[in-house]
């Protein structure tokens, strides 16, 4: 493989530095080969973070049941600071974990510079079927999955049905992104917006999930070998859509995702919907209280009527670092969080699956569960996990990351924001876009053909 500059990420080196201390002596600069170890006697160590805060249950029920193996957690506290450590640790040629939890997105950054592990030697290739399309294709590279999926983010339409109702919008009526355009401009009438875009960075996974239901591959990765196309017919069609909601003052471009502003407008009522992955309702729950009873979920608008398309919106993921001497121990530590019972607590504290068996169970749908029934009286009493269920389990169109994904989602924010203000057209904004990525994948390294 050609050498790569690799330019590790510098912001939050303090924070992080505890983390790599912590892992320096534990684990060294290895290939994979001969470095598997002993699969049922290691110490190995495991960078990721703890949203549910289950990981002491998980790793304590995992040691009980694989007696020989200690599980060092260094809790790296998000996924940003994760990717951070592990571009540290891969600069340095030393430090980096066994195992490694990382965005979905993030995978392919360093399965294509050989900083991960082709997980297909453990036998993860043949533990495709078990999972739904969404996560399991974003982790692969050349064909063969350097990350496990530990949970997915299929993207469906939250909504709030007081604001549709005062507006006349049906939402079983929106079956296309033509129909949800038309209720876009009665919702507007009624002094709302249907949902907002500032074509910030943090629009940019939203976007990416879109682009991918309309078709459109605006890049993509073949080793050394990186296409940009900014202009393919999906691009045309999901560029042109949102044009037409910021001309006509349909989308509230003023507001970032996470936001403050953000959590007031889905508070008040002033936006009435997202489309977002299915792991969204924990964070409606607490970003918009005083509309309890107000929401409700529904499948996402197709670009073609009769279709049945979704797309992945965020997901994470387990591997295994190759600097790691204790591959062995550390897959079964994947299998046991991926595949096995750890998999199932996950799932239990407010981790949405991307395992089939856990989705189509009926524990997982129970509506007298006592998750389900805090969640379902928020949204009004609709069964939500059926209808994520149901969203997870749709077709996906393949799409890829790009190998520098944090500077493209950084720079997405730098290029695309000025068409949300009207300072340009999104078109253009794109075709800026590409020109940036492009560049940057030069001085990376690549062979980058942009498509004008």
């Amino acid at each position: 493989m050609r050498a790569r500059k690799f330019t590790p990420v510098l912001a939050s080196l303090a924070a992080l530095a505890t983390v790599m201390s912590l892992t320096a002596c534990g684990s060294g600069s290895s290939s994979s080969s001969g470095a598997q170890g002993d699969a049922d006697n290691a110490e190995i160590t495991f960078w990721g973070w703890d949203s549910g805060g289950s990981m002491s249950k998980l790793i304590a029920a995992f040691e009980k049941a694989n007696p020989g193996i200690t599980v060092k957690f260094s809790s790296t506290g998000n996924a940003e600071n994760t990717q951070t450590a592990l571009a540290n640790a891969v600069a340095a040629g030393k430090g980096a974990p066994d195992v490694v939890m990382l965005e979905d997105a993030t995978v392919m950054q360093f399965a294509v510079t050989g900083d991960l592990v082709d997980l297909k030697q453990y036998g993860a290739a043949d533990e495709a079927d078990k999972f739904v399309s969404g996560p399991w294709n974003m982790l692969q590279y050349n064909g063969d999955p350097y990350g496990m999926p530990i949970d997915s983010g299929p993207e469906v339409l939250f909504y709030n049905k007081a604001v549709f109702d005062k507006a006349g919008v049906n939402a079983d009526d929106i079956k296309t992104w033509d129909d949800y355009y038309e209720a876009a401009k009665k919702i507007r009438a009624t002094g709302s917006y249907i949902t907002n875009n500032s074509g910030s960075s943090m629009d940019y996974q939203p976007f990416t999930a879109q682009a991918a239901q309309a078709g459109a591959k605006p890049w993509t990765v073949d080793g050394d070998n990186i296409t940009i196309d900014m202009n393919d017919e999906g691009m045309q069609k999901y560029t042109a859509f949102w044009q037409k909601l910021i001309d006509e003052d349909l989308v509230d471009t003023s507001i970032a995702n996470w936001s403050d502003d953000w959590n007031r407008a889905l508070n008040d009522g002033t936006i009435a919907s997202l489309t977002i992955g299915a792991w969204m309702p924990v964070n409606l729950m607490s970003g918009a209280p005083d509309q309890s009873g107000n929401w409700r979920v529904m499948q996402l608008p197709q670009w073609t009527e009769g279709e049945d398309y979704t797309a992945e919106d965020g997901g994470s993921s387990l591997a295994i670092s190759s600097q790691s001497t204790n591959q062995a121990a550390a897959y079964k530590f994947i299998e046991y969080m991926t595949l096995g019972d750890g998999a199932v607590t996950m799932s239990e504290t407010g981790t949405f699956p991307a395992l089939k068996s856990i989705l189509n169970s009926d524990s997982f749908v129970d509506p007298d569960s006592d998750a389900n029934k805090t969640t379902n009286e928020y949204f009004g009493g609709q069964n939500v996990n059926k209808i994520l269920a149901e969203a997870a389990q749709r077709p996906v169109n393949t799409f890829q990351y790009l190998p520098y994904n944090s500077f493209a989602q950084t720079e997405y924010g730098d290029d695309i924001s000025p068409a949300y203000t009207g300072k340009e057209t999104l078109a253009d904004a794109f075709k800026t876009y590409g020109e940036k990525l492009a560049e940057h994948g030069t001085q990376e390294g690549y062979t980058v053909t942009n498509k004008d």
